[in-house]
């Protein structure tokens, strides 16, 4: 009887210590949730000396000047004095060496932190906006495919603005349609946390078909292929090539064959501008970065 008595009494203190740690976990989620509430907001939300229409930019002709980039206040500059100017439509590269300053250069654009310098649009400076419509200014497809926990209506349409129409001509364009079509529920198809439970290429594409409907002047592809297979990477590259031909892309290249058929390339290293111009002039050029880089990315496919 007192080791039956025993027994209830351990398995009742195991419970108890499993709730507690359960507690304690979900405090953290509460600690976390706090913490950010204390963070200071992000300057330029508010205040803007220029209002944008729905239908700008109607052309895209961006000009960055001495852009400079410290992600601390005081800290090392990741990015140096970069001039340049990018015409509509135009397609560019930028390729560089890891710690070069490419994901630095996008995260300027998008003013995570604010940068010094001047990044001009149409003649417009985009400190002159808003946060908000600075950063809707560009589409933007990152290496970690950004998907959330709902449908996956709600996935390529968060703020319901587009007609089931819509939706799908744009998964037909990424050309998901077909894998679309045979989910249970199509449209109104569940997705887990981060899209867990679809493949990585997959993710890629449906992030893709999004930025079709979004319909910007600007899209911006920050190593959108690194982390997918060969074919994922070449349907990629299809859509690029025909469904962004009047946008300017400004393309962050994991594999140096991707951007080699650009309009310009331009090169970093160290955060600084080395090289910008056609890639056949480029590869040509004596002790040219852009060669060296081909080479060694050949080297390392061989």
């Amino acid at each position: 009887m007192s080791l039956t008595y025993a027994m209830e009494t351990l398995d009742a203190a195991q419970f108890g210590v499993q709730l507690m740690s359960e507690i304690e976990n979900l405090m953290t989620s509460v600690e976390r949730v706090l913490t950010y509430t204390k963070l200071t907001p992000e300057e330029g939300y508010l205040t803007a000396d220029y209002h944008p229409t729905s239908s700008w930019p109607e052309k895209c002709d961006l000009k960055i000047e001495n852009l400079s980039l410290s992600y601390v206040e005081g800290g090392t500059r990741v990015l140096k004095d970069i001039t340049i100017e990018i015409k509509d439509k135009e397609k560019i590269g930028v390729v560089g060496r890891t710690g070069s300053g490419k994901s630095s250069m996008v995260a300027a654009l998008f003013r995570m932190p604010e940068p010094d310098g001047k990044v001009t649009l149409n003649g417009v400076s985009l400190k002159s906006l808003d946060l908000r419509s600075a950063r809707q200014t560009f589409s933007v497809i990152t290496q970690d495919p950004v998907l959330f926990a709902g449908t996956l209506r709600s996935n390529l349409d968060p703020f319901n603005k587009h007609s089931d129409h819509e939706l799908w001509t744009a998964l037909e364009e990424a050309q998901m349609k077909q894998w679309a079509c045979h989910l249970p529920g199509q449209l109104q198809h569940k997705l887990i946390e981060s899209g867990s439970n679809i493949s990585v290429g997959e993710r890629q594409l449906l992030c893709l078909a999004r930025v079709l409907l979004e319909k910007r002047k600007i899209v911006i592809l920050d190593e959108a292929n690194a982390n997918v297979d060969f074919k994922t990477d070449r349907l990629i590259q299809e859509v690029i090539r025909t469904k962004f031909k009047n946008i300017t892309i400004i393309s962050i290249a994991h594999r140096v064959d991707t951007i080699i058929d650009y309009d310009r390339v331009l090169v970093l290293d160290e955060g600084r501008v080395v090289e910008f111009d056609r890639p056949s002039i480029l590869m040509n050029r004596k002790g040219s970065y852009l060669a060296q880089l081909v080479k060694s990315f050949s080297d390392n496919v061989s």
